[in-house]
Formats: structure tokens, sequence, C-alpha cells
């Protein structure tokens, strides 16, 4: 495969941006090999630099989920540019997709729209402080909220992929009020939890190292335990919302938290975050209460409008079921040429995402996920690249299948991995 105009991209890329990229798990470092610098993007393909094609299981890291370049979204994008990009004051298209927003996901009775979805949990952390009172937040090891400070102790996603220490440019004193305990372990909550906690925050969920499923009763347990201490239970759905169902994680395991943030998705490709949550709780945020949180461009009318066109077209009925079964299939076919030849994976999967783990034990936590074979990893992702298949370039990171994803494209996905395997 031809890769010259991405190696030399990529070499220019280093004198003028750190590492050569803005988001660090897109310098391939996990993986090895030059990152394809991708110009465009069509249905369930993206295409490179260097004009090779190739089936994408990134999707924007999920943010793509009817296809790349969708006609719809396309059309009422351009629309909306020729009125304006940008006002900072208000417009209907916001309100709009709030009320879509709070009519589908069941935890949230107002939201506040942001940029995204780092901004959404360091606006969730600092309400939940401001409602409580309270100082301390509970997060789960491995888990990914963002870049703010105090959510990169023991974070997951690129912060675990390139092995960062918690302690770089985090104060000790703004550390000290994260508590991190292993993921699915409702003792290890109960150990750390007290009357200072202001928040337990979740992936309920995870997709940030690896696909990583709740086990059976953890979130009801951290409902449970939230309730006692008249803390608050925040769902970082950013990832799942809108994804696993129209209302996301909370709706298929009915589990009811007091805030959920969101992103991806509800921008229909465009930057976007955001946070919502019962109504005593979310008039606490200025200009009605006294937790201050603001944004230029927070409720961008682009971005709002590619999202409103994106949820219109996933409330319909059989789409998630259309996901779930190519998702199935490729899942277990994968599985099948694996065994084959004699490979150990275990796959783990909700959806239409999942994750691959060479590894022959059950995935449950953060410290399953990382004792996963890296190596082997790295050499499946370069052979499945060189066969024109685009996987997250790190074995921490999940796999997603979008509305543009065929029965055609999942043969061929398979039969590329068994070549590789």
């Amino acid at each position: 495969m031809n890769i010259q105009e991405s190696r030399i991209l990529f070499e220019k890329a280093k004198k003028y941006i750190p590492g050569g990229v803005n988001s660090p798990v897109r310098a391939f470092k996990a993986v090895g090999g030059i990152p394809r610098f991708i110009e465009r993007g069509k249905g369930a393909r993206i295409f490179d630099a260097d004009r090779n094609s190739y089936l994408d299981y990134v999707c924007s890291w999920g943010a793509i989920i009817l296809g790349h370049a969708e006609a719809g979204v396309v059309s009422v994008v351009k629309n909306t540019i020729e009125n304006g990009t940008s006002f900072g004051a208000v417009t209907a298209l916001e309100v709009e997709l709030a009320e879509t927003i709070v009519n589908a996901v069941p935890g949230i009775e107002q939201v506040r729209l942001v940029n995204s979805g780092t901004e959404a949990v360091m606006s969730a952390i600092r309400l939940a402080r401001g409602y409580t009172k309270r100082n301390r937040i509970i997060k789960f090891e491995g888990c990914y909220h963002g870049h703010a400070d105090s959510m990169l102790i023991k974070a997951g996603s690129g912060a675990a992929t390139f092995g960062i220490p918690d302690s770089m440019g985090i104060p000790a004193d703004i550390a000290k009020y994260t508590t991190v305990v292993p993921y699915n372990d409702l003792e290890a909550v109960r150990q750390v939890m007290d009357d200072d906690v202001a928040a337990i925050i979740v992936e309920p969920v995870c997709g940030n190292m690896g696909v990583v499923l709740p086990q059976k009763g953890f979130l009801e347990g951290l409902r449970e335990i939230t309730t006692q201490y008249n803390s608050l239970l925040i769902f970082d759905e950013v990832i799942t919302g809108f994804r696993l169902s129209y209302g996301g994680a909370q709706q298929i395991f009915g589990i009811i938290p007091d805030i959920t943030c969101l992103g991806k998705i509800i921008g229909g490709g465009f930057p976007i975050g955001a946070y919502g949550g019962k109504r005593e709780i979310m008039e606490y945020i200025s200009p009605v209460g006294g937790v201050y949180q603001a944004g230029t461009l927070s409720g961008n009318p682009v971005a709002v409008q590619a999202g409103l066109v994106t949820l219109k077209s996933l409330n319909i009925i059989g789409v998630y079921d259309f996901m779930e079964t190519h998702a199935a299939k490729l899942a277990n076919g994968i599985q099948k040429v694996a065994k084959k030849a004699g490979i150990a994976i275990t796959v783990n999967r909700i959806g239409s995402m999942f994750s691959v783990f060479f590894t022959d034990t059950v995935v449950t936590n953060y410290s399953m996920a990382q004792q996963s074979d890296s190596q082997r990893y790295a050499s499946f992702f370069n052979h499945m690249l060189d066969n024109a298949i685009y996987l997250p370039p790190s074995r921490l990171e999940a796999w997603f299948i979008g509305l543009a994803h065929t029965s055609e494209d999942i043969e061929e996905t398979i039969r590329a991995a068994e070549k590789a395997f």
C-alpha cells in the first residue's frame, strides 16, 4: 500500500504540532507505523492522502453513526452555514436539540449544551460539588472522562495507552479530591465512601479501556450507595449516549443517574457536548443558580443542526436492531476465525460497540484489559490496515459499527481478520 503522502505530511506535521497530532492516539505510537492522513469519508469508508480506501471501525471515535458525509447531515449543514456559523446568542435550534435530548434520555429533565465531552464532565463535576457542598469525587480505574485535571487520575483511553503518570501536570492539591477504585468492584466503593463524596462518576459501559461491561448488580449498587450517602451519580454517556439505544445505557440497564454527560453522536460529527439531569440540580447553574459555566460557541447552530438530523434518523424503529445484527455478526466472525487459527482472544461487545482483547481471560476491569497482549494487537492492527481495514490504533479503545456498514463490509472484514490471524 502506497503511503508516501501520509509519510511526508507526518514529517511536516511534527515540525509544527507536538508529535505531529492534535490528539495523542492518532500518532500510532501504540501500534507503530505511519498514521494515515485522512482526506475524506463516505459511508463506511475513509480515504487517505494517497487515495487508499479503508473500511472504518473508528468512526471518529464513535461520533459518526449514520456514516461519513451522510446526505441528510451534509444538506442541513450547508443550509445552516449560509445563515451564519456562530452568534453567541440564543437560537431556536438549540432549544429544539435540548427538547429532543430531554425527551429521549430518561435521566435528563434539563440540559446545558457545551463544546466537548471533556467540558461536559468538567461542568458536571462542578455542578455536583456546588449542589452537594462537598469536595470529593469517586471515579473508576481506566474510565476516561476527558482531560480535565481531576479526571486524569488513572484514566483510560490515550492516557492508558501512553502510560501517562498520574502526577504529570496535575497539582497534588487537586488530585487529592479524586478517589479511584477498580471498575465492577462495589466493595471497593463502599470502603472509600463517606459524607464528603459529592458524586460517583462512571462510564455505564466502558469504552476507554476497551469495551468493558458492567457486571450484574454493579450499576444498581452504585445507585444504592449514592442514594444512601446523599451523593450524586453521574453517568458519562459521551460514548454510549444514543449509541447503545436512543435513551443510552441508562435506558438499557434501567438505572437513572442524577446527571448525564453526552457528546459525540449528538453533534452529528461536529464538536459538541452536553450535561443534563434533574431540574432541581440543573437549576443550580448560572444564570438561575450560583454554579458558573459559560461558552462562546455553546449551542453552535451548525453542530446543533447536524445533531438534530442525526438524532431524528436514529429515532426510527429497527435502527438499533440493524446495528446490533451487524456488530454481532462481526464479533462472532472474528472469534470464529481466531479460534480456527489457534489464537486466543476475548471479545467484549454490547450493541454496536466492541473490543478484541488478545487474552484468554475474561476482561472485567482495567487491570485485566492492560494484561492483554499489546504486541499482538499491534501486529493484528497493521495486518488489518494493510488489508484496508481501519481499526483503533490502541488495544484499549472501542470499535464501532454504524448504519452505513453493510453485510458485505462485515464479510470483507472477517476475511481480512482470518488472513491477519
